[in-house]
């Protein structure tokens, strides 16, 4: 006991032990890990979708522009073709003559790129008459 003043006070709990252990310190970690992987895994997946997304879009542009092109073209210079705009894009049209009826053109543009090994595309068409 511990006289301060004219009060008694009892000194109680010198010993009390607050804190962590090893090992509740060793599973918080545990579980922190394991969220962390499951964060660092979505981060992934989402930046191989903007990718992706990416290279749609332009693909997408690719094929609109050729497309516009095209229809600026006069109706007897009409002619298919390929080219490769950028290295990744491979573009193709076709002019189809008196489809799907005389005096009309249907136009087809197609847009071909590889991504992670497997092929894509975007395809856009049109008609226009003489």
């Amino acid at each position: 006991m511990k006289r301060v003043g004219k009060m008694t006070l009892a000194v109680s709990g010198l010993h009390n032990h607050k804190g962590f252990t090893l090992v509740e310190i060793m599973v918080a970690i545990g579980i922190l890990s394991i969220a962390l992987l499951g964060l660092v895994s979505v981060t992934v997946m989402v930046i191989k979708g903007n990718t992706f997304s990416k290279t749609m879009t332009t693909a997408t542009t690719l094929a609109n522009d050729k497309m516009e092109e095209l229809k600026k073209t006069s109706y007897t210079g009409l002619a298919s073709g390929t080219d490769t705009p950028e290295a990744t894009y491979t573009r193709t049209w076709t002019v189809t003559q008196d489809s799907p009826a005389a005096g009309m053109k249907t136009i087809a543009v197609a847009v071909q790129w590889n991504w992670q090994g497997a092929a894509h595309n975007v395809n856009v068409s049109s008609i226009i008459a003489q």
